[in-house]
């Protein structure tokens, strides 16, 4: 999963959990963003505002140290329609399954991935694990990416079009229209 580029900026809505907390049957997580969070998640989104964030996540250790996220990310977001130029609102709704493993790990599948080895390993991974950086997996990260992914870039009020202004194209105004003119001046002398 790629991530929006923050620049200095700080994630704005955090939820660390601590990889060896996690219970062997997983743990759930209900997240509900801050007015403060949205603000923030607005900003570094590029939108007008974030009305609401939340996430419904499961977190399942699985083998060799890696842990999956799994769950949905609802928001409401106001957006500004190219069109039209008003105000709109859009409903976001995102699935989120992602696979998370030790830093060493993750950063060698992604090798393999990028160097297109034929590795049964590599070929078994379509995208490389997300990394697990000081032993924290931050699931309101996990969900922010997840709803920047979401947005719509260039949102629209419904029935919004943009109509093409199309003008009838005058005989004598193309290219060649002044060398016409140039041989038809010297026909006529």
């Amino acid at each position: 999963m790629s991530r929006p580029a923050t620049g200095s900026q700080p994630d704005p809505w955090r939820a660390p959990v601590i990889v060896a907390q996690i219970p062997d049957t997983g743990l759930h997580r209900k997240l509900e963003a801050s007015a403060g969070e949205r603000q923030a998640i607005a900003e570094v989104g590029g939108v007008r505002e974030v009305l609401s964030a939340s996430a419904d996540l499961d977190v399942v250790p699985r083998s060799g140290g890696r842990v999956q996220v799994t769950g949905t990310v609802r928001a409401r977001v106001g957006q500004i329609c190219v069109v039209t130029l008003d105000p709109i609102e859009s409903e976001i709704e995102e699935e989120i399954d992602l696979m998370f493993a030790p830093e060493p790990e993750a950063r060698r599948l992604a090798d393999l991935i990028e160097e297109g080895e034929d590795d049964s390993e590599a070929s078994e991974v379509a995208d490389p694990p997300e990394a697990i950086v000081g032993g924290i997996i931050d699931l309101g990260r996990v969900a922010t990416d997840a709803l920047f992914l979401a947005i719509d870039p260039y949102p629209r009020k419904e029935g919004a079009v943009i109509e093409a202004g199309v003008t009838a194209l005058d005989p004598e105004d193309h290219p060649f229209a002044a060398l016409k003119a140039l041989q038809d001046k010297k026909k006529g002398q």
